[in-house]
């Protein structure tokens, strides 16, 4: 098994959901059952293959790339089928193949409009391909075509099954990412250009050139480069001023959609700040670090104070993410390892708790057909048990230390007051000042949401009309992330574990400028 895995093991669990897929496209669309079936074997399928590989995995050696296949893929531009795992990559693995059979479960009776579980589902098992594909890739094209891949389906559960602005937020969606991946494809071809040939030929292996690290290239160069792959991976995560398509793009998207894009969706472009950009350009990633820092204390700052201003439990909790993801991107700016393992860590508690907040929003929009703030209230009262659980995703979403939230906030604001050497930093404890405030307002706008649609009594127009709680398919979607948030928060050092060696790793060229 162990010999099965080291060969197979990271092209299984990417390419399984589209055998999946393939299957489902042969069933007759008629067969409802049977295709959510298919699609819960299949991502069950792919967990399971998952698990083998952490089972297999030696944290002892997390730095070090495992599962490494390396097959002739484009020979004529010398890119390579090239995939592996390090300490890195396996928490947000973890995080994808978790979550995708817990929003198949939670779909089970919640098909949006139009009804079609079919394609719905087997977008989904596209959408699983894509990002642990991009998780796993080590070829920089090979990254980009997962990177890529990802859009395809979320453009179609957002423009098909969306809300009535679905359109209009669909193509936004589109065109911006879009716009990103043009400019990082200038910086890939870049990077393949100007660094040193491997073999009397240039090479797109991320291993490879992370370990050149820039070497030789001229500053001006590296910052420009660097610029590419920031607008790529800036618009993904999104940072401010590219963020103004998540807010449409989460409150227009179906429940499952936005549970996808907040987990694990938006990981993408913070994953390849620090798979890609940092260490392939270290000289460059130094150059930029100011400007990461500062945009990110924007994003806190501008994403919380949103956040008071929505009317729309759900266009909230997507201005929250705006917020959190400030903080990983913080800590990706310090250039130093216990920022880069806290935007990590961030990256999968964030994951948790946002997908968390959007499950329960979708499931208050299905039994009250509204999230305008003002019209909602006493859910306590009328469905108390997913009022408890609002209440404690509220709480690990503000940082309250024990849960996971707060080992993604405070270790970012902690690694701000001493970054990589040659950093500002009177600049960067500036910005630990500012992020310290934005955990206040974020303390603010939760307790908010949950004071208006928790607390008090039902308004009239929903005081007599029976609400009910929750149902068995929520119980099995939302359990598993409610313990991995108590066990994340409790025991942080599951990832952190993982992650460190790996970190140290790749700043190792930071370190040598």
């Amino acid at each position: 098994m162990k010999d099965l895995l080291n060969g197979w093991g990271a092209t299984l669990v990417v390419f399984l959901p589209l055998v999946g897929a393939a299957v489902m496209l042969a069933i007759p669309k008629s067969e409802e059952t049977l295709h959510k079936l298919v699609a819960l074997a299949t991502s069950l399928a792919v967990f399971v293959v998952g698990i083998g590989l952490m089972a297999t995995f030696d944290y002892d050696k997390s730095a070090k790339m495992q599962f490494l296949v390396d097959k002739g893929w484009i020979d004529i531009i010398n890119s390579r089928y090239l995939v592996a795992i390090d300490g890195i990559s396996l928490p947000l693995i973890a995080l994808t193949i978790f979550v995708v059979p817990l929003v198949v479960v939670y779909s089970w009776n919640h098909f949006p409009e139009p009804h079609n579980p079919k394609a719905f589902l087997v977008l989904m098992l596209v959408l699983e391909t894509g990002m642990v594909g991009t998780f796993v890739a080590q070829d920089l094209l090979l990254f980009f075509v997962f990177f890529e891949l990802v859009l395809l389906p979320m453009y179609f559960m957002i423009g098909v099954w969306g809300g009535e602005q679905r359109r209009y937020a669909s193509l936004k969606f589109f065109l911006y990412t879009a716009f990103g991946s043009a400019l990082m494809i200038v910086s890939i071809l870049a990077v393949y250009f100007l660094s040193p040939t491997v073999g009397g030929q240039h090479t797109f292996s991320m291993i490879a050139l992370s370990h050149w690290g820039g070497a030789g290239l001229a500053k001006g160069t590296a910052v420009l480069v660097f610029g590419g792959f920031f607008m790529g991976f800036g618009i993904k995560v999104p940072m401010f001023p590219f963020h103004t398509w998540l807010p449409d793009a989460h409150t227009q998207a179906p429940t499952q959609g936005s549970v996808i894009l907040a987990a694990v969706l938006l990981k993408l472009g913070t994953y390849g700040f620090v798979r890609i950009a940092i260490p392939i350009l270290p000289v460059g990633a130094r150059s930029w670090a100011p400007v990461i820092g500062i945009l990110a204390v924007i994003c806190i700052i501008y994403g919380a104070l949103g956040c008071l201003a929505q009317t729309d439990m759900k266009r909230l909790i997507a201005f929250s993410s705006v917020a959190h993801m400030g903080y990983v991107m913080l800590g990706i700016a310090t250039l130093q390892p216990w920022g880069i393992n806290a935007a990590i860590f961030g990256m999968v508690a964030h994951g948790l708790i946002t997908g968390m907040l959007f499950f329960i929003a979708g499931s208050v929009k299905d039994r009250f057909h509204t999230l305008e703030i003002k019209r909602l209230g006493g859910l306590l009262l009328q469905a108390p048990r997913m009022g408890w659980l609002l209440a404690f995703t509220c709480m690990a979403s503000l940082g309250l230390p024990g849960l996971a939230g707060f080992w993604g906030e405070f270790p970012a604001i902690l690694a701000a007051y001493n970054p990589a050497a040659g950093l500002n930093v009177a600049l960067f404890r500036t910005f630990m000042v500012i992020a310290a405030l934005g955990t206040v307002l974020a303390a603010g706008y939760l307790l908010w949401l949950l004071q208006r649609v928790a607390f008090g009594t039902p308004s009239e127009e929903f005081e007599n009309v029976d609400i009910p709680d929750m149902h068995l398919t929520d119980y099995i979607a939302w359990v598993p992330m409610i313990i991995g948030i108590l066990v994340l928060g409790f025991y942080p050092n599951l990832i952190f574990h993982v992650t460190d060696g790996a970190v140290h790793h790749s700043l190792r060229a930071i370190a040598g400028h």
